[in-house]
């Protein structure tokens, strides 16, 4: 399996990960804990190697950019903000675990309300949809217009 390669189109990708997440509190959980997931995401990089945050950040976006060019313009302007975040928090690794642990047990509360398994534990490649249907439904897209 290749990570950075769609087999699907993006409407479908968008319409399989709404499947788990159609109660309203679950909703509301994930568009607060996934940007923040993405965020600890890019911070604990930063403090680990700058390399290997700039090797991962081309493979994620040549991922969007394989899905549409708004889903990775989109992904693009929203890790630009997350890293100048990063760079300029005065926080080290120890503040990006324990939110990152914290915005997980978020999500996992979310899908036991949700009575629905998280979408990765199919694919994990849902992991970098989960981003992009956030910030599609920012946005007001919907799969359907996004084909």
């Amino acid at each position: 399996m290749n990570p950075f390669k769609s087999q699907k189109p993006l409407s479908i990708w968008l319409s399989e990960y709404a499947i788990s997440h159609q109660n309203t509190a679950n909703k509301r959980i994930h568009y607060i804990c996934v940007p923040i997931i993405f965020l600890t995401i890019v911070g604990l990089l930063y403090h680990i190697s700058g390399y290997l945050l700039a090797v991962i950040t081309i493979g994620v976006l040549w991922f969007y950019i394989r899905l549409s060019l708004l889903s990775f313009i989109a992904m693009l302007g929203f890790y630009a903000m997350c890293l100048g975040i990063v760079m300029f928090a005065p926080v080290g690794i120890w503040f990006w675990i324990w939110v990152f642990i914290l915005a997980w047990i978020g999500q996992f509360v979310g899908h036991k309300i949700e009575g629905a398994k998280p979408s990765f534990f199919e694919d994990l490649q849902f992991l970098l949809i989960g981003p992009l249907w956030v910030a599609f439904a920012l946005l007001g897209k919907t799969p359907a217009r996004q084909s």
